[in-house]
């Protein structure tokens, strides 16, 4: 485990080294590639570790339902915790997206592009990333839940993702008030956990090709669409792409 918390700092490094114009310090490309023998026998690796580096600190990911708790808990906020809906499909880490399903005549896939989500502190999120699921109207998963990797770049107002999810289930078979849930979630290094900030959703009557702009919800995330207060009231929005595919 420590092994790997300290390549995860070392690949944190050289991420920061490409984005950075400074040439002064950076983790060069030779010196990710010294880590390779040791990712191939991890298991059994026992030499000195080649960087004198710290591990970066165990991120805890937390389930669905589960980080709304235990942030009011720590928060004192008010409001009843967010319907979490039950594991009745594996929980995936970030930046696990799945492909197009297989097309049925007569039936529709759909195609959603995650373009840019609008926040007033869009450039303090770190590591910020997009959790999308598929709910009836109880709040349970009709499909698989799919995360975005993290976001592409951070601009201004925006937090840009530029991103394809290939919904798991054909149109035509989504139930009756069923909803597509867009939940934006960043880490928060003093409480060492993903936390969700805000969401927003799609109701059936909107998938429609073209452009959509959906408005952001406080947490926590009501699958269940009973109490909805607005973010803020600046005009803020997740902006989207469909595309219908059709056999």
């Amino acid at each position: 485990q420590k092994t790997i918390a300290k390549i995860a700092t070392c690949l944190e490094l050289r991420s920061a080294a490409l984005q950075s114009t400074q040439s002064q310090d950076e983790f060069k490309l030779e010196d990710l590639k010294k880590l390779e023998p040791i990712l191939k026998n991890i298991l059994t690796y026992n030499k000195e570790f080649p960087f004198d580096v710290q591990p970066v600190p165990l991120r805890k990911i937390l389930a669905p339902g589960e980080e709304e708790h235990l942030e009011f808990e720590e928060d004192d906020e008010e409001g009843g915790a967010g319907a979490g809906s039950p594991d009745s499909f594996p929980a995936r880490v970030p930046g696990t997206l799945l492909p197009r399903l297989p097309s049925e005549p007569g039936m529709t896939l759909l195609t959603i592009n995650i373009e840019k989500i609008g926040l007033k502190d869009a450039g303090q999120c770190i590591d910020p990333y997009i959790t999308v699921s598929v709910k009836d109207l109880n709040g349970i998963d009709l499909t698989p839940v799919q995360d975005t990797p993290v976001a592409v770049r951070k601009e201004d107002t925006y937090v840009h993702f530029n991103v394809d999810i290939e919904i798991q289930k054909h149109v035509e078979k989504l139930t009756k008030g069923a909803a597509i849930f867009f939940e934006f979630k960043h880490y928060k290094p003093k409480k060492r956990f993903t936390s969700t900030k805000c969401f927003a959703f799609m109701e059936m009557d909107e998938i429609k090709p073209g452009a959509i702009v959906i408005e952001l919800y406080k947490k926590p995330t009501d699958f269940k669409r009973k109490k909805l207060q607005l973010l803020t009231k600046k005009p803020l929005y997740l902006h989207l792409h469909q595309t219908l595919h059709k056999e």
